[in-house]
């Protein structure tokens, strides 16, 4: 029987979608899944939410919920990190104090003072984690989700040595989108992509032998794909590749968009066609505060039960290492010469 820990299983939409695709491998059938926050009610929260996809599946599996971290993990073949040390309150303050020092943030999950401090609190949590784990599920291959991702992942290589790969799904998200942009079904395109999270570039999309680019660069010249990303084509016609990530988010990971208010209220902010989206803290930041005060999201109601795996990679990797099945991911891992021109050692 496989053991499968999530810690920080009180992000309860997430947990649900990862669970959902889980539950979906045939390898995985009578696995154990223990869902483990700190919060004891948003863990039980979960457990019933994922019970109830395995019994309308008809799937066997034992789903417990704890807020022992110790005994989520112990045994474990898999261990995945979906938590956020110090929860909205904490994540508030990244946003709102350097916003009084003029610092405006889109997201501040990854670079600045936002994902500076996020680092500082979550990387002591991360490498207790793997402490434990050498002593309690040793073989575990831990999957981490939590920001900021190479950061993260980085200290976890150099401290602990442990196997872990990060995950996120920006490099899936916009395959597909390049992919709609110019009419090629995503599942023939083939694709090479690499960085550093959350800025990587797709160095090659093709169909066969087609080159896909000069396709995406004629896309790119349609007013309403210009208007829809605007940074990232900024980028994309400086460097000539295309970067992972949204366009107000990939504002700023580089030096290029926010160098001043000026620039971001009359240069940046009005180039963005969506002012309903919650990435937009271009303008003023305000919606991201709006987006983080939320109730939580274990309070949504619950959606239809998915009939198939999401692009997450989570589910295809334990089916890999489980049913030995063969599967292609981007993921985060330490540079042994992977990418020449980034330091080794880094994510």
């Amino acid at each position: 029987m496989v053991k499968i820990a999530l810690i920080g299983a009180g992000s309860v939409v997430f947990t649900r979608k990862l669970c959902s695709d889980l539950l979906l491998v045939p390898a995985l059938a009578g696995c154990e899944i223990a869902l483990m926050d700190i919060d004891p009610a948003l863990a039980e929260l979960a457990r019933r939410r994922v019970q109830a996809i395995a019994e309308a599946r008809a799937v066997p599996a034992t789903i417990t919920a704890t807020s022992d971290r110790r005994e989520a993990i112990r045994g474990a073949a898999f261990v995945i990190t979906t938590f956020l040390v110090g929860g909205t309150e904490a994540y508030t303050a990244d946003i709102e104090i350097p916003a009084r020092y003029g610092v405006g943030q889109v997201v501040g999950d990854t670079l600045g003072p936002g994902g500076v401090f996020r680092a500082l609190r979550t990387i002591p949590v991360l490498l207790d984690l793997c402490r434990d784990l050498d002593e309690l599920a040793p073989d575990a291959l831990l999957l981490n989700y939590v920001n900021p991702m190479a950061a993260n992942c980085w200290a976890v290589a150099r401290a602990t040595g442990r196997p872990h790969v990060g995950l996120c799904h920006s490099v899936q998200g916009d395959s597909k989108m390049l992919a709609d942009w110019i009419g090629v079904p995503i599942n023939e395109v083939a694709y090479r992509c690499a960085g550093i999270n959350h800025q990587a570039f797709f160095l090659e999309f093709r169909r066969g032998g087609e080159d896909l680019y000069p396709a995406i660069r004629a896309a790119v010249a349609r007013p309403e794909v210009a208007g829809e990303e605007p940074v990232r084509i900024d980028l994309f016609r400086a460097f000539g590749y295309f970067v992972t990530e949204s366009s107000a988010h990939a504002s700023e990971y580089v030096p290029y968009f926010r160098k001043n208010e000026r620039m971001i209220e009359e240069e940046l902010a009005p180039r963005f066609t969506d002012p309903n989206d919650p990435y937009d803290g271009a303008r003023t930041g305000s919606s991201l505060r709006n987006r983080i005060r939320r109730p939580p999201a274990a309070e949504a109601p619950e959606r239809p039960l998915p009939t198939e795996r999401s692009d997450e990679y989570g589910a295809a990797i334990t089916e890999a290492v489980v049913g030995g099945t063969l599967a292609r991911i981007n993921g985060n891992v330490p540079n042994g010469g992977l990418i020449t021109n980034l330091p080794r050692g880094c994510c």
